[in-house]
């Protein structure tokens, strides 16, 4: 039987690691605006320091504080995904988790350095919900 630590290396080994140039821009800044999020008319998050993610020609992902978002409607799961640019993402599920709330919510917890600014941020995927981003 092989040790915890030799079996987490070998899956580390299989991950191919991938640092942002020309072929594949990253940015992340601050979103000088307002976000709102909301699954019908229940706010799950709301913040005005909101890191907006661009990646290639991806749309832009708003990344909102931890703090600013309402963790009482959200369930964790144990869903995960990988991204050789940023690292494994966990998920998160909007309570009740009817089909639109079932992993809506994603956060990389130890991102990797070109992207560490996202670390203790969590993203929506807005298909699943309203992303309001309100000018002042």
């Amino acid at each position: 039987m092989q040790s915890a630590a030799r079996w987490l290396a070998g899956v580390m080994a299989d991950k191919t690691r991938k640092i942002p140039g020309p072929d594949h821009p990253i940015t992340v800044a601050k979103n000088p605006d307002r976000v709102v999020v909301k699954l019908g008319d229940q706010v799950l998050a709301d913040t005005r320091d909101a890191l907006s993610l661009q990646e290639s020609t991806y749309p832009a992902v708003q990344y909102v504080p931890r703090d600013d978002v309402d963790f009482t409607l959200l369930e964790r799961t144990e869903h995960s995904t990988y991204c050789p640019y940023k690292g494994d993402a966990s998920y998160y599920s909007i309570l009740p988790a009817g089909e639109a709330g079932v992993n809506a919510v994603w956060t990389y917890e130890q991102p990797y350095d070109a992207v560490a600014d996202i670390r203790d941020h969590v993203a929506f995927y807005a298909d699943k919900v309203s992303i309001e981003i309100i000018v002042d």
